[in-house]
């Protein structure tokens, strides 16, 4: 990580339908010993119903947590309220912002790209969907939202799985993973997940990216499943270029397109842009790391509809592939097109 993102303080996006188990979720950092100074910033505290044995101090806005949290309202405008937490002693560990459960987390996600002080001072660390494993596949049937929110999701925490048979919750992840194959996935009974899990996950330190699920990264190449034990972390079938796999819920779908040959930069970023300005309303997320030519820093970058931020991370380490992979999830992609326009980036 660059000085600069490491000053800046981790945002969770944290969005789920209602009843799914988001309000658990919150009263835990707001009450647990954790040690951490957390800025939760909610729709409405009536939503929480903090229990007022915790509460230390409040003004007409902000609630202060005897656990050293803070607890504030979005009335009105998210720019504003992050600007105020900036402004205020001490640093906070990260920010929670608290979607309301109709909510599409784009545009909450978005503000961390537009407003100059906010990026100056946050960065978007995950967007969290807490799930209903019980009443999900049928909100995904009647509600567009629920559909937008596990595609938007860097962490699904799939909740109330006590309340489900084994083959139903079986069901209920393989419609989150045809919708998000690329989400970490914890199953939970009232929200009962580590808050390490959730909070400053670094979900796009791409570390953490391959740390997601792996396999759903891997090539779709089956020629060469035999060879598949790794020899010291070098994995010597990699000639192909680029691996593409995608899955896909009716309107849904992943892609991920990878190549462990040099891009060219001045080719790779023209392209992109062009890609999110045409194709944005599509694309729900985009992320990726890439390694480019003539350049010992991977660079990562990450995206929500037409809005991306990007930087160099730090130096590929001795003996770690060098490997670019990107990840873009949405709604009738131009997969073809997206795939040769990636390939014309490559060096060859």
């Amino acid at each position: 990580m660059s000085e600069a993102t490491s000053q800046k303080i981790p945002v969770t996006v944290l969005t789920g339908y209602l009843g799914a188990g988001k309000t658990t979720l919150l009263n835990r950092i707001l009450s647990e010993n954790h040690g951490k100074k957390y800025a939760v910033i909610v729709n409405e505290f009536g939503e929480i119903g903090i229990d007022n044995d915790l509460i230390i101090g409040a003004d007409e806005e902000v609630f202060e947590m005897n656990n050293g949290c803070i607890c504030c309202t979005v009335r009105g405008d998210l720019v504003r309220i992050m600007d105020g937490l900036m402004k205020r002693k001490g640093k906070f560990d990260a920010i929670i912002v608290e979607t309301t459960g109709l909510a599409d987390p784009a545009p909450v996600a978005q503000t961390f790209f537009v407003d100059e002080d906010v990026q100056k001072n946050a960065r978007l660390d995950a967007v969290v969907t807490v799930a209903d494993a019980k009443w999900l596949s049928d909100r995904l049937k009647d509600a567009p939202e629920a559909k937008n929110q596990i595609a938007f999701a860097d962490v699904i925490v799939l909740n109330k799985t006590d309340l489900v048979t084994k083959p139903e919750l079986a069901e209920v992840e393989a419609r989150i993973r045809g919708i998000n194959p690329y989400a970490k996935l914890h199953r939970t009974e009232r929200c009962s997940v580590a808050l390490a899990d959730v909070l400053d996950r670094g979900a796009f330190d791409l570390d953490r990216i391959l740390d997601i699920e792996p396999d759903f990264l891997e090539a779709d190449d089956h020629d060469h499943d035999h060879d598949h034990h790794h020899h010291h972390g070098h994995d010597h079938h990699h000639d192909h270029s680029h691996g593409l796999k995608h899955y896909h819920d009716e309107d849904m779908q992943s892609l991920s397109l990878k190549t462990d040959k040099p891009l060219d930069p001045n080719m790779f970023m023209p392209w992109l842009q062009n890609l999110v300005q045409v194709e944005g309303g599509k694309i729900l997320r985009s992320k990726g790391i890439l390694a480019f030519h003539d350049d010992d820093d991977r660079y990562v970058f990450q995206g929500v509809h037409m809005m991306l931020e990007g930087n160099h991370q730090r130096k590929w380490k001795e003996g770690e592939p060098r490997e670019s992979r990107l990840i873009f999830i949405g709604r009738e992609l131009p997969e073809e097109a997206i795939r040769k326009g990636f390939e014309s980036c490559i060096v060859s």
